[in-house]
């Protein structure tokens, strides 16, 4: 199961990602620490392993035995729905190479809730992960973005996005 989880608000939670987290066998978490809050707030006492970008190919073996021996696991984020620039993308595809299924919950995901309060057009989009933190790699970013005809959002964190904001003004929305 890939459950989404709260972006800020516990109540954002739905009864059926609570219900699974229960049941699973197995909580694959980004970082079980902050993951332990809000299981603890839900009291879930399910087992948790740690499933982040410097573990998830070993990881990815041991859950896919798992997995095969008959368990559930469910895979969550620190934040929003897992897989979004966040770990998880190993996990799943190599589930989808061994025909394990994989059952996604819907839930909340910061880049569809800041796109539906952006005023940007929707209909269509472009998602362009995580914004690189050196500079010349995050201005080619930028540049690229700027020169689509659809809405493009990346993430990037609150303490670094003064930077492209006025770097976006200056050098792309003005012409």
């Amino acid at each position: 199961y890939i459950v989404p989880t709260p972006i800020g608000n516990l109540s954002d939670m739905s009864n059926r990602a609570i219900d699974i987290l229960r049941e699973v066998d197995l909580i694959a978490a980004e970082d079980t620490r902050h993951s332990g809050h809000l299981l603890q707030h839900f009291l879930i006492n399910t087992r948790k392993i740690s499933l982040h970008d410097h573990n998830e190919h070993q990881r990815t073996q041991l859950l896919i035995k798992k997995l095969q021996e008959g368990e559930n696991i469910a895979l969550i984020s620190d934040a929003g729905t897992p897989l979004i620039s966040d770990p998880g993308y190993t996990l799943v595809s190599t589930c989808r190479s061994h025909n394990i299924t994989v059952i996604a919950l819907p839930g909340p995901c910061a880049l569809t809730t800041a796109l539906s309060a952006s005023g940007l057009p929707t209909d269509r989009f472009m998602f362009l992960g995580c914004l690189p933190v050196k500079q010349k790699a995050k201005a080619e970013s930028l540049k690229f973005a700027s020169s689509q005809h659809i809405s493009c959002l990346f993430y990037d964190a609150p303490r670094r996005i003064k930077h492209p904001l006025k770097s976006l003004n200056k050098h792309y929305l003005s012409t």
